[in-house]
């Protein structure tokens, strides 16, 4: 969780330094002086003040407003780059300092023997991603002897498209577990085909694998399945993913592996 902050941190740096050059560089070309903004009832005049000039200033027509843009873009320069260089300054001092201070860091600079006998209070994501996957859950016991088809993972599954799948996330390293039962909200257990774990964000994902949409049936059952994901919280795109197939159209293994991978890594 911590790592992602870093990171997110480290993006908003490299996107203030950029801004930050972007305008300092605009900053070369702006007219001397400053605006004045007279306001009324009836219209808004702009005047231009230059230093060791009255106050009232030059007014500018509506056809200097070229200068009055970039008169108002020179006010927000100067406070945008007062703010933006406070701001970075601070991330960068969290970022460098994180690194002296971490707390997920005292568990791992320990040595093996002392590790093995502690337990963390803070679990960093490589250690929740191994204790996540590690937990025992009663699976599906439906039909069991179904489950014929091998994984490189050592398990066995139903189908052969179920097996492709649960090799690309065990190759993508994106922790899984296969037909874990799940409560839903009508307090029915369902057992999504694949339940896996989005590490950055610790985070369970669902994948249905929908395989005969050629049946009538099978479809119907299926869409009623989604209506009780939705009723229970569990959305597309969220936290349920879904592939499918027909007798005419395979299961797309690209496109499976690149959502996957978009999604969960």
């Amino acid at each position: 969780m911590m790592n992602e902050t870093i990171e997110t941190m480290n993006k908003r740096i490299a996107l203030l330094r950029r801004a930050i050059r972007a305008a300092e560089k605009d900053a070369e070309s702006f007219p001397p002086g400053r605006l004045r903004i007279n306001k009324t009832t009836q219209q808004t005049r702009y005047y231009q003040i230059l230093e060791g000039g009255d106050s009232t200033g030059k007014y500018l027509p509506k056809k200097e407003m070229a200068i009055t843009q970039r008169l108002s873009q020179k006010h927000y320069n100067k406070l945008f780059l007062k703010t933006e260089k406070a701001e970075l300054k601070l991330l960068e001092k969290f970022v460098l300092k994180y690194g002296e201070v971490n707390s997920e860091n005292v568990f791992d600079d320990m040595s093996t023997e002392r590790r093995n006998l502690a337990e963390p209070y803070i679990l960093s994501d490589e250690l929740f991603a191994v204790k996540w996957q590690s937990e025992i859950f009663k699976a599906n016991p439906f039909m069991p002897e179904n489950k014929k088809y091998d994984t490189r993972r050592g398990e066995k599954v139903r189908s052969k498209s179920e097996a492709i799948i649960a090799d690309i996330l065990y190759e993508l390293g994106i922790p899984y577990r296969y037909e874990c039962p799940l409560q839903l909200m009508n307090r029915r257990i369902r057992y999504p085909d694949f339940t896996m774990l989005r590490v950055k964000t610790r985070e369970e994902v669902h994948l249905e694998h929908f395989g005969l949409l050629d049946d009538d049936q099978y479809l119907k059952e299926s869409l009623s399945k989604l209506d009780e994901y939705r009723s229970s919280g569990i959305y597309p795109g969220k936290n349920l993913l879904f592939t499918y197939e027909t007798e005419e159209n395979p299961l797309d293994i690209k496109g499976t592996k690149e959502m996957l991978r978009s999604l969960l890594c």
